[in-house]
């Protein structure tokens, strides 16, 4: 008789199905950004808003279907997620103006907003705490393995075939998962009576998160000091104020400020947006170097950073199960710290003419770091979490981080608009090849060493969080272990 497949494994594959299609598609459209401008007769500022829609849309929403989540059912909603995010494909690939395809990438962003937030809740509600590093260090996988198919299928289909491909593609992705979740995917948390949202709440984070991300993305194009950047700038900080304060005398809160009272959520979820801050920048800022002071095309600079995403899809599901057995606290660490000394080794190293060898060393450190550091620490985050409250703990963590890397993409892009002219940072954007002269090359390469500076204080600042966090409570996957 064939045994049965444990109901944890199969929420696993569904999830992943999800992380797969989600990482494959981010990378796919960044290189068919020139193509698409060209074949929809668009400009670099529409071009800009295709990626900025999915990114905005996926981070303002997050904490709001976390709450929603919790109240109705992360399955129910995950499910959704999937089936907005294959629909908003399939009308990404049907649009005929660069802003019919901007609309469609908001719905995409908002089926992604319903999968990112409850896939790492719903992987929590059914592993127990001492195989829930390796279970999330699996799904991690997706994101690096998306980073090496995304170039290579990115690339294949945009020489046989029309752009549209790259979001149609996620059609039949989206179909089979969306029916393999519904077929076999559970409710596991019963839903409480007398649950009501706070749509006051709701609206107060949204705005001024929409208002943070505005400033961020349209800085470089109007001036940071320019009279819009500022107010947007202060609207932020009045409605983080404001939605504070209304928090803690909200009855229902859509964020509860009680998770931030235990250690190792608050530092977990601290450390995490720090990283993000830190080391998105990075992949920008290499992927720019390998475009404008080397002279790769848009595809060849994705490949070369392949030997990163290999890296980290090795580490991640290893460090994840070394999570389960001594904690999250020192692997994470240790991915922290050798972040931090790729950023140093590129300070050192990266010149206008430095060897491609030197190069994959600097990026094999950043996939070590990332593979030890993203499993254990998301780990130890929803661990930190109480099991009625994993929807909106995983939509914290990741609105955070998502902030992050915002803000992390700003910087690439402010450092990029002070050692580059304008109309050459814009082409390298959308991923047109262009060529700089010595010059300019040089203090490209100038300005990257500053911002990593940057990145190196964050990143200690994270490894001193993650140090400090205090231990797990093993004793309770201990006992979740003999009650499996």
């Amino acid at each position: 008789m064939r045994k049965r497949i444990d109901y944890k494994w199969i929420v696993l594959s569904v999830t992943t199905i999800g992380a797969l299609m989600a990482s494959i598609d981010s990378t796919i459209v960044i290189l068919a950004l020139p193509q698409m401008m060209e074949k929809l007769h668009a400009d670099l500022v529409h071009m800009i808003w295709v990626i900025m829609a999915y990114i905005l849309v996926s981070t303002v929403l997050l904490l709001t279907f976390g709450r929603i989540a919790d109240m109705f059912g992360r399955v129910r909603l995950y499910n959704l997620g999937f089936v907005v995010f294959t629909v908003g494909s399939g009308l990404c690939g049907l649009s005929q103006t660069a802003n019919h395809l901007i609309l469609a990438r908001l719905v995409q962003g908002a089926g992604a907003a319903l999968m990112m937030v409850n896939s790492p809740a719903i992987i929590t509600e059914v592993f127990p705490p001492h195989e829930r590093g390796r279970a999330l260090g699996i799904n991690g996988i997706t994101w690096a393995i998306g980073g090496i198919v995304g170039p290579l299928l990115g690339g294949l289909i945009l020489s046989v075939a029309s752009w549209r491909w790259i979001f149609y593609i996620n059609v039949p992705i989206g179909i089979a998962g969306s029916v393999w979740g519904y077929l076999v995917l559970k409710e596991t948390t019963a839903r409480k009576r007398g649950e009501s949202f706070d749509p006051v709440g709701a609206v107060m984070f949204s705005l001024g998160l929409i208002a943070l991300l505005f400033a961020l993305t349209m800085g470089i194009q109007l001036s940071w000091t320019s009279p819009a950047i500022l107010s947007l700038f202060g609207l932020f900080a009045l409605m983080l104020i404001l939605f504070l304060v209304w928090e803690r005398r909200a009855a229902r809160p859509v964020l509860d400020l009680s998770l931030f009272g235990n250690r190792v959520y608050s530092f977990s979820v601290l450390a995490a947006m720090l990283q993000s801050l830190a080391m998105f920048a990075m992949n920008f800022l290499i992927v720019f170097y390998l475009q404008a002071v080397r002279g790769y095309d848009p595809l060849t600079a994705a490949l070369l950073l392949i030997p990163l995403s290999i890296v980290s899809a090795v580490v991640g599901p290893l460090s994840g199960l070394l999570a389960d057995h001594i904690g999250a606290r020192l692997p994470a660490t240790a991915g922290l710290l050798a972040q931090a000394a790729s950023l140093l080794w590129f300070i050192f190293k990266l010149t206008p003419s430095t060897p491609y060898g030197t190069i994959v060393i600097g990026l094999v450190l950043v996939g070590v770091g990332g593979g030890l550091f993203w499993s254990p620490n998301t780990s130890a985050a929803m661990n930190g979490a109480p099991r009625e409250r994993l929807g909106i703990a995983s939509a914290t963590l990741a609105t955070l981080r998502q902030t992050g890397m915002v803000t992390s993409f700003a910087l690439a892009l402010a450092v990029a608009a002070a050692s580059l002219p304008k109309e050459v940072m814009m082409k390298l954007f959308i991923g047109t090849s262009v060529s700089l002269g010595s010059g300019p090359m040089q203090a490209f390469v100038v300005g990257i060493h500053h911002a990593f500076i940057v990145s190196v204080a964050l990143c200690a600042i994270a490894a001193t969080l993650s140090l400090v966090r205090g231990k797990e409570d093993r004793r309770v996957a201990h006992r979740t272990a003999q009650q499996g």
